[in-house]
């Protein structure tokens, strides 16, 4: 059917071509000479007929991947488990952070293909929801060479389908019937040695906003998703000594209150320019998100000539050894971590501990005769 026969059958349709990109085709509205509609898909589609006269009448549908899923499909449990999700972050119950990366995830997870006789081949986001034992093991297969993202997927699908378990959408949680990913941990980010540090205090000096990022991330020991927006409204004073207050945005996370050393008090008073956090932009801006900040810090990071992955959770880390080494217990590192759970805070004076315990038994062959 050429182009011709298709003006002549179609009032109203202008091919676009553009080199080296597909024809898009675009609709003039009945009445309106002046207003085009592009069309979502071209002649060759089944709808196309449908689009073009929704288009003549000057209303636009959506493509066919924009479409609402249907209700029971695994698309529409998981994007309706989405919107419940950005509700609670609207509500202060969860994180941003972990909105954001489930979203990405539900786009990994509906574009897989099943592998079941009757459904090969089709997308999952078309499939019942109710999705067998045998296909998610067949995804958790593949998923076999990134145990950490498997991980991640597994906490997704697990919270989704406990989800529309408790709101009587579908009867089992099928992610619960099949073991998760197994995954052993590599240890996360790399704690800073004290060598890490010197050479990044050496390349960037103080009133400089890296310096006073890592003299942060330091004396506080906050998370980066944190030092976004701790400023001067978090301060207090307590019998004259300047302390930070604050709730971490982290989900299960308790409230931090420390005194500011005088280091951190050096480098927040050396800034020149004072906005409504310490941590501000070229432009004398707090920085737009955690992302924001995480890849300045990873400049910053290039620029002392330090590996790229050290990074601000490797200071909170650095801090939480440091602690230890200088005699805090679990408890106090707590404390400064916003920890809830007193097993996170035990790693870092377990690890001290042991070097203690060693110290102690090798000291005891000190005396022998070799």
């Amino acid at each position: 059917m050429g182009g011709g026969d298709m003006r002549l059958k179609y009032p109203g349709l202008v091919p676009r071509r553009v080199k080296g990109k597909p024809t898009s085709w675009r609709v003039r509205v009945d009445g309106d000479v002046n207003r085009k509609i592009t069309l979502p898909v071209g002649p060759d589609h089944p709808d196309f007929h449908t689009h073009y006269r929704a288009a003549r009448a000057g209303v636009k549908i959506a493509a066919p991947q924009d479409a609402a899923p249907d209700r029971g499909t695994l698309g529409w449990l998981l994007k309706s488990y989405l919107a419940h999700l950005e509700r609670q972050v609207a509500a202060g119950q969860a994180s941003p952070l972990t909105f954001k990366e489930r979203r990405n995830l539900v786009a990994y997870v509906l574009s897989q293909k099943s592998e079941q006789r009757a459904s090969k081949g089709k997308a999952y986001g078309g499939l019942p929801m109710t999705i067998p034992a045998s296909e998610l093991t067949a995804f958790k297969d593949r998923m076999a060479a990134t145990p950490g993202k498997a991980r991640n997927v597994w906490k997704l699908l697990t919270a989704a389908f406990d989800f529309g378990v408790e709101r009587g959408h579908c009867g089992v949680n099928p992610a619960r019937a099949v073991a998760a990913p197994a995954y052993r941990s590599q240890g996360g980010a790399t704690p800073w040695t004290v060598k890490d540090l010197e050479r990044f205090r050496e390349r960037h000096q103080p009133g400089s906003t890296a310096h006073l990022a890592l003299t942060l991330f330091m004396f506080s020991a906050c998370r980066i998703g944190d030092a976004c927006w701790l400023g001067r409204d978090q301060e207090e004073r307590h019998g004259g000594t300047l302390w930070l207050a604050w709730q971490p945005r982290k989900k299960g996370s308790r409230h931090v209150r420390i005194p500011v050393l005088a280091p951190l008090e050096r480098a927040i008073r050396a800034q020149t320019v004072v906005g409504p956090a310490y941590l501000l932009t070229a432009h004398g801006k707090p920085f737009a998100s955690p992302e924001a900040l995480r890849n300045k810090m990873k400049q910053w990071v290039l620029e002392a000539g330090l590996p790229a992955d050290r990074s601000s959770h490797g200071i909170r880390k650095a801090a939480g050894h440091l602690l230890a080494l200088h005699g805090a217990t679990q408890y106090e590192i707590m404390a400064v971590h916003g920890h809830a759970n007193a097993a996170t805070s035990q790693v870092y004076t377990e690890t001290v501990e042991r070097m203690r315990l060693g110290e102690m038994a090798v000291s005891k062959l000190a005396g022998m005769e070799w």
